[in-house]
């Protein structure tokens, strides 16, 4: 009877503190790219393409690959917008570079992972990072090259890296 009465004790003691970790985290705190700052990295990045003589589009998403900023320069072609969005969508999905998700599905083993809806293998984006947390991503369409979208698009998280700390 004795030993009977201490499982029951144990047990509940267990199931108290499996209950009071749970409750811990039923609310989930997660840092966030304001709008003025996502405003001012896609504007960084169109004015360093159009210093390199692009007319590009820039989209900035959040971490679960909203749009939040996404703008079309004059004389941008008319896909650049949907391709810019799509690569800024991959980025924050993977947390990789577009380019580096471009790498890895040209693996047969990961091939697939290229036809989710919405994800491109195009280089031209990055993931937006505060630390180690991810924020989103931006994402250029509309250069010549990705490479060349990508600079682009490193020009506007640079304007933000002291802030993203």
């Amino acid at each position: 009877m004795y030993r009977s009465g201490i499982k029951v004790a144990l047990a509940s003691a267990a199931l108290m503190i499996f209950a009071n970790a749970a409750s811990a985290q039923a609310v989930i705190t997660s840092k966030q790219l304001s709008v003025d700052a996502a405003n001012g990295m896609a504007m960084a990045a169109l004015e360093q393409c159009r210093k390199d003589g692009f007319r590009v589009s820039v989209a900035i998403v959040d971490r679960a690959g909203n749009v939040q900023v996404l703008l079309k320069d004059n004389g941008a072609g008319p896909h650049t917008p949907d391709t810019a969005r799509r690569k800024a969508y991959t980025s924050a999905s993977f947390g990789v570079p577009s380019a580096e998700f471009a790498k890895r599905v040209a693996n047969p083993g990961a091939a697939t992972l290229k036809d989710i809806t919405e994800v491109i293998a195009l280089a031209g984006a990055l993931p937006i990072r505060a630390g180690k947390d991810l924020l989103g991503g931006i994402g250029v369409g509309g250069a010549p090259a990705g490479e060349k979208d990508e600079a682009c698009a490193n020009a506007g998280l640079q304007k933000f890296a002291s802030q993203l700390k």
